[in-house]
């Protein structure tokens, strides 16, 4: 694979991706400084993963902003396929999502899709991919989202609430641009091909405007809803990106649940954390002490900097201080990677503790069919 190639798909992502042409690739629009200065006006504040570039592009967030002025509510929606433990980088748009819940007062809806994961996955049974929902919800919850406004929807659980939303998207959405879009084959399971329709299904759960933050990858199953939304009197859904999380193993691609060394979750305790850390974690630096203190490192291709640019390490000032320092050979890879697990595991340690209390919480979450 060339520099100048990358795979984005919903179950796909590889290589070096360049943003600005994945936004021409996908039609999106990018995330501009006015529109950042409009959002920061409204909510008071300028969170760092959009000052970051963390969300770097939407569909048609402007057209949420513009309603909201005019004193017409939105609601919050986004997801996760529970595929296994839930990792680092899936915590993005869910943190994400929870700071404009509450700046905006808005509703919030979670859907876990153990459905789509057991048709996209040949070795995990239906009973797994349910279990794994349960896993990830407690970690959903534990970041502190209320119950009075946020409901948790599992597809095969909630299924009586969503299929008669998906039965009018499905009639609407044609094979053709189903293949088209995700490029199945006569070999694709059908669970696979109609899957895209309970997906849908949440955008609609209300009637009013849905504002969606997700990981960029998703985008092309809310392209299908957005075409079809018209058709069935819906508003489109309004979608916000985040970038791909990278594995610990080198830029490119994307954090997977399904590669353990490359992948840090928040079940891991504080050991191995950092022997995850130190063992697998890409590094910009030099091949010797002497020639980093010389040459310095490069803090743009290094998993630990980014992982502090992208999450943990939201003060600007500290983030300028460690590239800088890093760059000029002053700080070393070892200092560098020591940084991110002591934030990582004080992260860790709190949310797992969050995450227990959850249990007692989730049928609080739970959304109950009508």
């Amino acid at each position: 694979m060339s520099a100048d190639d990358f795979i984005v798909t919903p179950w796909h992502v590889e290589g070096d991706i360049d943003y600005d042409k994945l936004i021409k690739k996908f039609g999106t629009e990018k995330i501009t400084s006015e529109l950042q200065d409009r959002i920061k006006k409204i909510t008071g504040e300028d969170h760092f993963m959009l000052r970051r570039g963390i969300f770097f592009s939407h569909r048609e967030m402007d057209r949420i902003l513009n309603d909201y002025d005019k004193g017409k509510e939105f609601f919050l929606y986004t997801g996760r396929g529970p595929s296994g433990h839930t990792h680092i980088g899936h915590l993005v748009p869910w943190v994400f999502a929870k700071w404009l819940q509450e700046k905006f007062d808005v509703n919030m809806y979670f859907q876990l899709t153990d459905d789509e994961k057991f048709y996209a996955k040949p070795n995990l049974t239906l009973e797994e991919t349910s279990k794994f929902a349960y896993e990830n919800a407690l970690d959903f919850i534990a970041l502190g989202f209320k119950p009075e406004k946020t409901k948790i929807i599992i597809n095969t659980k909630n299924i009586q609430t969503l299929y008669p939303i998906a039965a009018q998207v499905a009639k609407k959405i044609n094979f053709s641009n189903t293949k088209a879009t995700f490029g199945f084959t006569n070999e694709t399971n059908i669970g696979m091909i109609f899957y895209t329709s309970l997906q849908s299904a949440p955008c609609f759960i209300e009637d009013k405007p849905v504002l969606i933050p997700l990981g960029v990858d998703q985008d092309p199953h809310f392209r299908l809803t957005r075409d079809i939304a018209p058709k069935i009197g819906k508003p489109k859904p309004a979608l916000i990106h985040n970038i791909m999380i990278p594995g610990l193993e080198g830029p490119g691609g994307k954090m997977s649940a399904s590669n353990e060394n490359g992948t840090v979750y928040t079940t891991d305790d504080p050991n191995v954390v950092k022997k995850k850390i130190n063992k697998y974690a890409f590094s910009g630096g030099q091949t010797s002490i002497e020639e980093h203190r010389k040459i310095g490192g490069n803090p743009d291709i290094d998993v630990s900097y980014q992982y502090l640019r992208i999450f943990f390490e939201p003060d600007d000032n500290k983030l300028k201080s460690i590239y800088e320092d890093y760059k000029s050979g002053k700080l070393l890879s070892g200092e560098l990677k020591a940084i991110l697990i002591e934030k990582i595991n004080n992260f860790l340690s709190i949310h797992q503790e969050k995450r227990e209390k959850a249990k007692d919480k989730i049928d609080q979450f739970l959304f109950e069919n009508k």
